[in-house]
């Protein structure tokens, strides 16, 4: 091999060497290094231990975030790790926590702390502390804690609404008592509801989180807190990488309502709201479903005595865009009684309007009550069976009109939703009196325009629409 080969083999080698060494940089650049941020903001974050006055029967409290556990691992890991007789941990539970102000007060959840008959928060320094409960609110799940000290850390508040889906977060708690301990994920969503929290609008991240992380702080890349750890979803108890952190602009302001009133007052409207289907937005003329449906009003509320009506769809509230029906309840749950509030709305056939809304305050919701079904069948048209409403039916509903819904074929009135027990109260608008009077009203249909129907389902009032084929 020539002199000139070996230079040029060389060259190459060189090259690529170089080339592996600098991808391998980028791609480590890529990575976010969390140790500063740990570093920096880790002091700010507590251990909570709680001594309840009532403990269930079954595997202790220290599965403080909500799961549904079936068989337990961690009774046989604390046993054999720590010797302890786990029985003797039935009136004891752990969180975490993290300090909002130098004077000692700290954020957690509500459930970390329910039923407390003493609370103990450790500080990073391994310092201890007896702290009291200023106030808890359980349709948020936020708690605010007090402990008599000062100059303590304090976290940084960041803007959960600037948070974006694939981005980097940090959570930084105490799962299964072991104090400071940090893992990451990224944002796998935001405005999620879940069935219990209609109040709350979630971060859902892919962070593990297990059993004392409950109640702990969810940082950003900058070592802002953006969310409050709160729940996961599980079978086992244990991490399944779904997890849910309340928004942190959400507790604060809960937290501050906590601290000046001892409670929390939340603004009410009075409405049941249903998603924005698509079927439904080409009905109203929509170029995309977005937007909160009003499916119907609540006598004597704040939402009767203004000009909203059922059908109207929300698009703003006091300039927030709603997106999804979930996005109202707790824009409006954060707005203090008495606030004239402003609703931007779609109405079907008049487009645009701005209404104003006196809100009333959020008492305890009323029980459902069962709905008995009776059926009476009629002609059946549009793939579709009704029958008129007997007067039993009618006092046990509490309505007096409506088309009951016996049968449902395979067709577009299906597809559309519509199911045997439902009552027909409203064609695009028009009162139903009777299964005769929706037949007729079908009628006058104009031909291949859609048609919008006011269902009740139980206790819920829904709409839904389909394009009648004959």
């Amino acid at each position: 091999m020539t002199t000139a080969v070996v230079t040029v083999w060389r060259a190459f080698y060189f090259l690529a060497s170089l080339f592996f060494i600098l991808s391998a940089q980028a791609a480590t650049r890529e990575l976010p290094d969390f140790s500063r941020l740990v570093a920096q903001h880790g002091a700010a974050v507590v251990n909570i231990s709680v001594t309840r006055y009532v403990q269930s029967a079954g595997f202790p409290s220290t599965t403080s975030i909500p799961a549904t556990p079936k068989e337990p691992p961690q009774r046989d890991f604390l046993r054999h790790y720590f010797d302890q007789n786990t029985d003797a941990l039935e009136e004891n539970s752990l969180g975490s926590g993290f300090i909002v102000s130098a004077d000692g007060y700290i954020l957690t959840c509500a459930h970390v702390v329910e039923n407390a008959r003493e609370i103990l928060v450790r500080l990073n320094d391994r310092r201890e502390f007896s702290a009291r409960v200023v106030g808890t609110d359980k349709r948020s799940d936020v708690a605010l804690l007090k402990i008599e000290s000062s100059s303590l850390p304090v976290v940084a508040i960041g803007d959960a609404n600037k948070l974006q889906v694939g981005e980097w977060v940090l959570a930084i708690g105490s799962p299964f008592g072991f104090d400071s301990s940090a893992t990451a994920g990224i944002v796998s969503a935001k405005g999620r509801t879940l069935p219990s929290e209609n109040y709350v609008s979630f971060i859902q991240t892919d962070v593990p989180i297990n059993p004392g992380n409950s109640g702990g702080p969810l940082f950003n890349l900058k070592g802002e807190v953006v969310g409050v750890n709160s729940q996961i979803y599980s079978d086992t108890g244990g991490f399944m990488g779904l997890s849910f952190a309340i928004p942190i602009d959400s507790a604060m302001k809960i937290g501050a309502q906590l601290k000046n009133e001892g409670k929390v007052r939340r603004g009410w409207l009075g409405v049941s709201l249903q998603e924005v289907s698509r079927a439904l937005a080409g009905a109203y003329g929509l170029n995309n479903p977005h937007g909160a449906l009003v499916t119907d009003i609540l006598p004597n509320s704040p939402a009767a005595k203004s000009d909203l009506r059922p059908g109207d769809i929300v698009l703003e509230y006091e300039g927030k865009m709603v997106n999804r029906s979930v996005d109202l309840a707790p824009l409006v749950g954060l707005t203090a009684p008495g606030t004239l509030a402003r609703f931007d709305i779609f109405r079907r056939d008049q487009g645009k309007q701005t209404i104003i809304i006196k809100l009333g305050e959020l008492r305890e919701e009323p029980s459902e009550r069962p709905w008995r079904r009776e059926r009476s069948d009629s002609q059946s048209r549009f793939g579709l069976t009704l029958g008129d409403m007997t007067p039993a039916q009618r006092k046990n509903f509490e309505i007096d009109q409506g088309a009951y819904v016996t049968s449902v074929d395979e067709g577009p009135v299906r597809e559309a939703g519509l199911r045997v027990g439902d009552v027909i109260l409203e064609v695009d608008g028009k009162r139903v009196s009777d299964a005769s009077g929706f037949f007729r009203l079908l009628e006058h249909m104009p031909a291949k325009r859609s048609v919008v129907l006011r269902v009740r389902r139980g206790m819920t009032t829904l709409f839904m629409a389909f394009a009648p084929t004959n």
